[in-house]
């Protein structure tokens, strides 16, 4: 890189790559630029520069073992793209931007360009996040995402993290299918704009992460194929075609420097990696993790959170800072719904005590036959990981969006109930994630939606209504005609919050009571159970016992925290009071319904409730970790 990625008087930042196009030297009167491409299926490659008078080609040169060098007189804004065997012209794999999708030319760009404010930025400390996911282009593109950041930012969250960027075919896309994992969409905005968008948070103290897709490409606009066949495995297939060769140097690094890239051209202080279980490869997470790890600077705080199947502890033993805990999610959402088809049924055999282990030990699975998985073990033991390791969630954009009609859980059960299943999401030691618009109850859906044309639109609208087929409301055929087409825009527009925060009409006309009880919460986990998280152990669930023959949908839990106090929570998501004998000791610091604390001092847990307590002197420890953060901030200006 030309500057450091934490230097306080920096403020213009690049990453340098090995490949793909770099400006060389200064922006001068004649600039020059670097194109590097691997090409091992081709014989002859060429730059060509398209102009408005035309196109010129560049001879690229053959340097050994498939790659291809060049470099030409042509600066920033220079739109190119390589011609491969004097045939095939395709945009550059690792492209900084594509102004015309994913088929057009790439462009030059100067990364150094954009001015950064917000120098002093480090990052933030895992314990301390609170995240928020986000779909850019529903938010109205990085300018949208901006305006709304204040307000994000005042709701109690810490951290803010986009759905892919990466370049996708079309103007709409869940960015999933992207194909040049370099290139931030264009329909979002330009690179520049990505910047001030997160310059913004940060100057608001939210960390921004980044989802990156890792595992497989897009249906369209993937030419590697074309040009570079050993990038892919020929024993292999997966839905998305071939498998990525991972044992391929030159693919390892492809990826490696892309995490880098992120990190430091555009100050993210973390990833998301999608679906890790489906690269196959744990030997190469961990070396992604230490290329990171040691590319970052003393006091600059960056993580890497996964999405694994597999639910490998030892990936997050000394690699990765948390993953998504599918297990919470699902064992909640039984509880909350009842559902108990595709991979709920994993779930739907005493999901009080799947949710208790959750609580206690981290994952549900540790190694356990699950039905979803064909009956195999699916997991690793994970009680020893601290509770901080693991992502809670209710709702996500998997959760919601892979669902038919895309329905909320505002839709699917009773608002007592996810009220009190909303206090444990954010008052558990595990790191909560809420999706975008959740604080407001939005009973808003948010589907499925992509942007293709012609055979391809046909297979995805199909085939995504061939998925349900196997769910009991989807057996009729005519209901399955009824699932929205993801390629239709009003499916986009649906799935897009109102530019007015304050009176979404698609709402539920409650939104300033969710919020306020969102930000309640979260300003009580900041205060009183953040400053104490590192460390904290699990000291146990318990199920406590049903009544009236329901069944036994309620626990208490219990935490050790950093100063040696106890954070206690109690959840009954039965619609009955239960008899409640052991009440936690400590000072009720949380409580949904209002005034739940009388019925637990007359003992009894009321219906849907949630309540939390703490030991000791509730304000001492906090305070004092306040003065410190105050301390060092101070410091550091």
């Amino acid at each position: 890189m030309s500057e450091s990625p934490f230097d306080p008087h920096a403020r213009h930042y690049v990453q340098c790559l090995p490949f793909g196009a770099q400006l060389l030297g200064a922006q001068g009167a004649s600039p020059r630029t670097r194109f590097r491409l691997w090409a091992p299926s081709k014989r002859t490659v060429q730059v060509e520069i398209v102009g408005t008078d035309g196109a010129r080609l560049v001879d690229m040169t053959p340097t050994g073992n498939g790659w291809f060098e060049a470099e030409a007189a042509c600066g920033a804004g220079t739109h190119y793209r390589y011609r491969l065997d004097d045939t095939l012209a395709v945009p550059d794999p690792a492209s900084r931007f594509q102004p015309g999708d994913v088929h057009g030319p790439s462009e030059v760009i100067d990364a150094r360009a954009y001015e950064w404010q917000h120098t002093g930025w480090r990052g933030r400390p895992w314990e301390e996040m609170v995240l928020y996911e986000l779909h850019v282009g529903a938010l109205g593109g990085y300018a949208g995402v901006q305006k709304r950041l204040p307000r994000i930012a005042e709701l109690g969250v810490t951290g803010i993290e986009l759905m892919p960027l990466a370049d996708f075919s079309g103007a709409r896309n869940w960015g999933y299918d992207g194909v040049l994992p370099y290139a931030p969409d264009s329909s979002y905005g330009r690179p520049d704009d990505l910047k001030a968008m997160i310059d913004c948070a940060h100057g608001l103290g939210l960390a921004v992460f980044l989802d990156v897709v890792y595992n497989h490409f897009g249906p369209d606009g993937n030419y590697l194929h074309e040009y570079a066949k050993p990038f892919f495995r020929d024993d292999i297939a997966t839905p998305w075609g071939p498998a990525i060769d991972f044992s391929r140097p030159e693919v390892r690094d492809f990826f490696c420097d892309n995490a880098l890239y992120w990190i430091n051209e555009y100050r993210f202080d973390g990833l998301r990696l999608d679906a890790v279980h489906a690269i196959g490869d744990a030997d190469w997470l961990r070396e992604l993790a230490d290329h990171v790890h040691g590319s970052v600077k003393h006091g600059r705080h960056v993580h890497l959170v996964l999405e694994n199947e597999h639910n490998e502890a030892n990936l997050l033993e000394t690699h990765f800072d948390a993953q998504w805990n599918d297990d919470a999610h699902n064992a909640l959402h039984v509880l909350l719904t009842a559902e108990k088809e595709g991979y709920y049924r994993a779930f739907a055999d005493k999901p009080i005590d799947k949710l208790a282990r959750v609580l206690a030990e981290g994952f549900a699975y540790q190694g356990d036959a699950s039905p979803a998985h064909d009956g195999k073990p699916r997991g690793e033991p994970s009680a020893h990981l601290p509770p901080t390791v693991f992502v809670m969630f209710l709702q996500n954009h998997d959760q919601i969006g892979n669902r038919a009609f895309g329905e909320r859980l505002r839709s699917l059960c009773a608002p007592q109930a996810l009220l009190a299943a909303t206090g444990l999401l954010l008052l558990s030691p595990h790191i909560p994630l809420l999706f975008m618009e959740e604080e407001y109850g939005s009973a808003q859906p948010f589907l499925f939606f992509t942007d293709y044309r012609g055979e391809l639109a046909d297979a995805v609208r199909e085939g995504r209504r061939r998925e349900f087929a196997k769910f009991a409301a989807f057996s009729d055929e005519s209901m399955r005609a009824r699932i929205p087409d993801p390629n239709d825009p009003q499916t986009f527009a649906l799935s897009s919050p109102a530019d007015d925060e304050a009176g979404d009409t698609r709402g539920t006309g409650d939104r300033d009571a969710w919020r306020h009880f969102y930000k309640s919460a979260l300003a009580v986990r900041a205060k009183l159970i953040t400053p104490r998280l590192a460390p904290v152990r699990a000291l146990g669930a318990t199920v406590l016992p049903s009544a009236s023959g329901h069944p036994m949908n309620a626990l208490v839990a219990r935490w050790r925290l950093a100063d040696g106090e106890t954070l206690a929570i109690a959840l009954n998501l039965t619609p009955d009071a239960l008899p409640f004998t052991e009440r936690p000791d400590g000072m009720v610091i949380f409580e949904t319904p209002p005034r739940a604390r009388d019925r637990v001092n007359e003992y009894a847990l009321p219906p849907y409730s949630f309540v939390a307590w703490m030991t000791g002197d509730v304000n001492s420890y906090a305070l004092r970790h306040d003065a410190r953060i105050a301390e060092e901030r101070e410091r550091e200006a």
